[in-house]
């Protein structure tokens, strides 16, 4: 199977140290597929955090993520640290994309991962713009 590209920028001004836990485990005694998806999520939530946000109130709105590629590049063990960085692309008028670097010992690279992120109405389950205030800070 063809992986899929993602395109990595060339800075990423957000990150965050993830310690690898033994529940992150699979039966193969590396982290699951299942985790990675964990921690991107994890690092997503500290990403918006340092904002203000959330994926529940992003500037006013709500958001859902309509896709995930994730592409291995390297086992993380137990007693592993695994730093993520985070960026913003593909701003649209209802959506943007996020983009994860995942390191371990700060050099290797072990995935890369880029989520679709669409600001969505939970009540009236239709999706929105993304607001104004939010538009202009992650197209910076």
């Amino acid at each position: 199977m063809a992986k899929f590209l993602i395109e990595l920028p060339k800075e990423f001004k957000f990150s965050t140290d993830i310690p690898i836990r033994i529940t992150d485990l699979n039966y193969g005694g590396h982290v699951g597929n299942d985790t990675i998806l964990s921690i991107i999520h994890e690092a997503r939530a500290q990403f918006l955090q340092q904002y203000g946000y959330s994926e529940k109130d992003l500037g006013g709105v709500e958001t859902i993520m309509s896709n995930v590629v994730i592409n291995y590049k390297s086992e993380i063990f137990y007693g592993d640290v695994v730093n993520v960085s985070v960026a913003v692309a593909n701003v649209s008028r209802v959506s943007f994309d996020m983009v994860y670097l995942l390191r371990k010992n700060q050099e290797k690279v072990v995935a890369e991962a880029q989520t679709g992120m669409v600001c969505f109405d939970y009540v009236r389950k239709k999706v929105v713009s993304i607001p104004g205030e939010v538009k202009n800070r992650f197209s910076k």
